[in-house]
């Protein structure tokens, strides 16, 4: 996926979160246990920070495409996936049982930090990393 899509993935991420907090705050209110309802809420947060976090690493590769971004990039919207989506399917349906995933997509977040930490100290460019200089 080249950049532009990488955008939008970022701006729909950010929209579906607006959404999703909406619901949660009207729709659901006084409808679900307590319990449930702060799964939900924990789903939003947690798909907001990391949208946010998407976007300041395309702006960053916007100014300077480093080797291992796209890595970052993935692991975290494959965390949004598995983390927050479990927590809203969760929260929704009530099945326990959901909450197994829910461990994977958090994993997958922090491996998305762990990755922009090690891309950040490495700065390696692109064109570097592309002509086999590592």
């Amino acid at each position: 996926m080249h950049d532009r899509g990488w955008w939008c993935l970022a701006a729909l991420s950010g929209g579906m979160t607006v959404m999703a907090g909406a619901f949660a705050a009207h729709a659901l209110q006084g409808q679900l246990p307590e319990r449930l309802a702060a799964a939900f809420e924990t789903g939003v947060r947690y798909q907001m920070w990391h949208t946010l976090a998407l976007l300041g690493v395309l702006g960053w590769r916007a100014a300077r495409p480093t080797r291992g971004q796209y890595l970052v990039l993935g692991l975290w919207t494959a965390g949004i996936l598995l983390f927050s989506g479990s927590l809203y399917a969760l929260a929704l349906s009530g099945l326990g049982g959901l909450g197994m995933v829910t461990p994977f997509g958090g994993v997958l977040l922090i491996a998305g930090w762990l990755a922009l930490a090690v891309c950040a100290l490495r700065g390696l460019p692109e064109a570097q990393s592309e002509s086999g200089m590592a």
